[in-house]
């Protein structure tokens, strides 16, 4: 373990001297991020300037669901996405047969296609995500009891550990067919994220918590600091992260079957 977080270490190093190579790259990210933060805060300060509450949800519980989807987006863009990233599409290290070097790296292979790059960036996006998650505690004006806090912190974990999940899926598609990235269909639907599930019709809000589990993303994180969250959800939230990890490394590694590398 200790050897897998020295690895780590060198990885975000070295991630971090190829951004500050590119620093123009820290205005444009910035400005995205301020875009994305803006616009997210917009939707929602319209909204609740017609209405007090949409079924239960009112402004300052729905601006932690913002704060967890901009939290988890920042976590995504640190080091989820960078990695997996790099693997798809017509320049994809698949495509062009780089993933050898991956391969014969004397590392488990689905840590290293998963952590190898990060982009720090991202941590912008997240101070930003935080700053909204406060600002909805101080507009619930509720003192935070230890137990909210410890939920808070393992519903988080479980969200980073299905989103993982399912770009691992999408990733791991690519091994069947490497020029075609996959990811954009969950991005679409990513988006609503925004948003608790609570405010989408019953269908659609199962649907978004147990099939396209954004609801597990950030609803329930949300919900962890805002509403009083059963334990039988939590448990179901814990056991669907568990469960998607091991599914998604069980489809990488079949995927690892049929790479065919540059030399063959």
């Amino acid at each position: 373990m200790r050897r897998y977080f020295r690895l780590i270490r060198v990885f975000i190093a070295l991630s971090a001297q190829e951004e500050i190579a590119y620093r123009a790259n820290f205005l444009v990210s910035a400005l995205h991020s301020l875009l994305n933060f803006g616009t997210g805060l917009l939707g929602l300060v319209v909204l609740f300037d017609q209405v007090e509450a949409v079924h239960g949800w009112d402004y300052a519980s729905t601006l932690a669901v913002l704060g967890v989807y901009l939290s988890v987006s920042a976590l995504r863009g640190l080091f989820i996405s960078p990695s997996l990233d790099s693997l798809v599409g017509m320049d994809g290290d698949i495509w062009r047969g780089e993933f050898d070097f991956t391969l014969i790296r004397p590392a488990n292979t689905q840590f290293l296609a998963s952590f190898r790059r990060w982009r720090l960036f991202a941590l912008v996006d997240l101070a930003l995500g935080l700053l909204v998650l406060g600002a909805a505690l101080v507009q619930l004006n509720t003192a935070l009891t230890g137990a909210q806090v410890i939920t808070f912190l393992l519903t988080l974990c479980a969200s980073v550990m299905v989103l993982y999940a399912v770009l691992l899926v999408f990733a791991s598609l690519v091994f069947w067919n490497p020029g075609f990235l996959f990811t954009w269909v969950f991005d679409g639907l990513f988006q609503m994220a925004r948003y608790p599930v609570g405010m989408y019709p019953g269908g659609l809000r199962l649907a978004l918590t147990w099939i396209v589990p954004v609801g597990i993303i950030t609803t329930v994180p949300a919900r962890a600091l805002t509403h009083d969250l059963p334990p039988g959800l939590l448990v179901g939230a814990l056991v669907f992260a568990g469960t998607a990890v091991l599914i998604a490394s069980i489809l990488f590694r079949a995927g690892l079957g049929r790479y065919a590398s540059a030399s063959s």
